[in-house]
C-alpha cells in the first residue's frame, strides 16, 4: 500500500491491463517514456495503480492469441472521454533488469507481446536496462474514476494522482490470482530466467 506520499499511477496499454486483470500475465516490460524527466525508467513507487492508455496500441505488435483483444479494450472509448477509471493496483515483487536478448527471450511464455516487440523494447535505449516488473495484480472495488488532466499525456511511465485520491485500504483490494497461483508464475517465471 502506498504510504501518504501522493498517489502515483503507472501507464500502460489497456489491452496489457486486460492481461494482467485477467492473470494472464504479472510481469510489465518498462525502459521510460519518449518524455521521461530521467531519461530512464524509475520504480518510482512500490505500489500504485495502472493507468490504462489506448492511442498508441498496435495489435501487430500482440501475439496472434491476444490481437483481438485490443477490440474489446476500445469498445466505449473515446479519445474525447474526460475521465478514465481505474481498475487495478499492483504491488511491485521484483525489479528485473534485462540486459541481453537470450534472457528477454526466456520470458516469451509470460506475456502476449510478439518477439519482435519485446526485441525493440529491449534496443531502445541500448546503455539501459530493460526493467520486468514481477505484480502483484489487485482489482479495484468499486473502479477509481477520475478526470483526465492534461500532464496525464503524453509519453511518459507515471503520473501523479489528484491528492484527493487516498491511500488503498485492504478491503477495495481484490487478489487476481490466488496466492497459489500467483506464487506459482513467479516460480516459473524464475525458473524460465535461471535455464
Amino acid at each position: 500500500m502506498q504510504n501518504n506520499a501522493q498517489p502515483v499511477a503507472l501507464k500502460e496499454w489497456a489491452v496489457a491491463i486486460e492481461a494482467l486483470a485477467s492473470g494472464k500475465q504479472i510481469l510489465l516490460m518498462r525502459k521510460g517514456g519518449i518524455v521521461e524527466e530521467t531519461r530512464h525508467f524509475e520504480l518510482k513507487s512500490p505500489s500504485f495503480y495502472v493507468y490504462p492508455t489506448y492511442e498508441h496500441q498496435r495489435k501487430e505488435l500482440l501475439k496472434e492469441a491476444n490481437q483481438s483483444d485490443i477490440d474489446v479494450t476500445l469498445a466505449g472509448w473515446s479519445k474525447d472521454d474526460t475521465t478514465v477509471t481505474l481498475r487495478l493496483y499492483a504491488e511491485v515483487i521484483e525489479d528485473i533488469e534485462i540486459h541481453d536478448q537470450e534472457t528477454l527471450n526466456r520470458l516469451r511464455d509470460f506475456h502476449i507481446w510478439t518477439d519482435h516487440f519485446a526485441e525493440e523494447r529491449l534496443k531502445w535505449k541500448k546503455k539501459l536496462p530493460l526493467h520486468v516488473l514481477l505484480l502483484r495484480i489487485y482489482k479495484l472495488d468499486p473502479g477509481l474514476s477520475i478526470e483526465i488532466e492534461e500532464e496525464y499525456l503524453g509519453c511518459k511511465s507515471w503520473v501523479n494522482l489528484p491528492t484527493q485520491v487516498t491511500s488503498i485500504e485492504r478491503s477495495q483490494l481484490v487478489p487476481v490470482l490466488s496466492d497459489e497461483k500467483f506464487q506459482e508464475q513467479v516460480e516459473s517465471i524464475r525458473r524460465a530466467l535461471e535455464a
